[in-house]
């Protein structure tokens, strides 16, 4: 479950980011994140990790370095 995520989420990097404007607020962005998550954590916490990503990522939030926990 965890593979076809990360290979979804790949997929929207190569076929629809790129046609985007870049608006990621934070290194590194959310979608390497979110594939980072879900390998160190696993297919449920990676989701969370990255929910409460995808929340902190706009213009009232922070910006900048933003490493996944350990």
């Amino acid at each position: 479950m965890t593979l076809l995520a990360i290979k979804i989420i790949r997929l929207y990097q190569k076929v629809i980011s790129p046609y985007l404007p870049s608006a990621c607020r934070y290194e590194p962005t959310c979608s390497e994140y979110s594939i980072e998550a879900m390998k160190r954590f696993g297919i449920i916490k990676g989701i969370f990790l990255t929910v409460k990503r995808l929340l902190r990522c706009n213009p009232l939030g922070g910006k900048g370095y933003d490493p996944i926990p350990k």
